[in-house]
């Protein structure tokens, strides 16, 4: 049996695009959905943070948002792993982080180099790794969310994710999926997923971690 760990942010949590709507349901959470459609190949462990970045720290949550900080605990607990699906960035690029596409890009390359770094340092073979440009935004209709995201800025910066994250997995010889080629962001908020769309990302990375796996 093959072990996944899904590392992301709000998108892998299942947050409800329609303010204060409840969490989407256990079955309809992109992790589940990849479970399922895997055929019970694999366990699909799932770890998303609202707000998490790749690299970056948020201090106006009590939370650890910075994902290169908590990835080797998450390793260390959930090892051993046969491969980490990493879906970060929409976070990277909110204004007062500053950051673009491509940044943000280079902060998934790191946490490859982390996860690669904490197997090798316990003489243990790395798992096999996928990145994941998380789908663009688009304009919403939460203002308080679009305005903690600066929606102009935003949306022309994450229609770059897919290019950017192409390029660093080939660079660091690892695997790559465009979410944005089965998921659309939802006009509630303009940032998260309806539960279909949510659905779709498991389902749409299915063949690829078959692939990868060798299921």
């Amino acid at each position: 049996m093959k072990t996944i760990l899904c590392y992301g942010d709000s998108l892998t949590y299942g947050a409800n695009p329609i303010p204060g709507g409840p969490r989407h349901a256990y079955e309809d959470r992109w992790p589940t959905a990849l479970e399922g459609a895997v055929g019970g190949k694999a366990r699909v462990i799932a770890e998303g943070l609202g707000g998490r970045t790749t690299v970056h720290d948020d201090w106006f949550a009590n939370a650890d948002r910075n994902g290169a900080r908590v990835l080797p605990t998450l390793l260390e607990s959930h090892s051993p792993l046969d491969l980490v699906i990493i879906m970060l960035g929409t976070n990277d690029i909110k204004p007062f982080h500053g950051r673009s596409a491509g940044e943000a890009s280079r902060g998934m390359a790191r946490l490859v180099q982390i996860i690669r770094g904490h197997y090798a340092g316990k003489m243990m073979q790395a798992p096999e790794i996928i990145l994941v440009s998380p789908p663009p935004i688009i304009l919403g209709d939460w203002a308080d969310m679009m305005d903690h995201f600066g929606p102009h800025e935003a949306i022309a910066a994450s229609v770059n994710f897919a290019r950017e994250y192409s390029r660093r997995a080939e660079e660091q010889q690892v695997h790559f999926f465009d979410a944005g080629t089965v998921a659309k962001t939802d006009k509630a908020d303009g940032i998260h997923l309806d539960p279909a769309n949510t659905r779709a990302i498991g389902e749409g990375l299915a063949p690829l971690v078959k692939q990868v796996l060798s299921l």
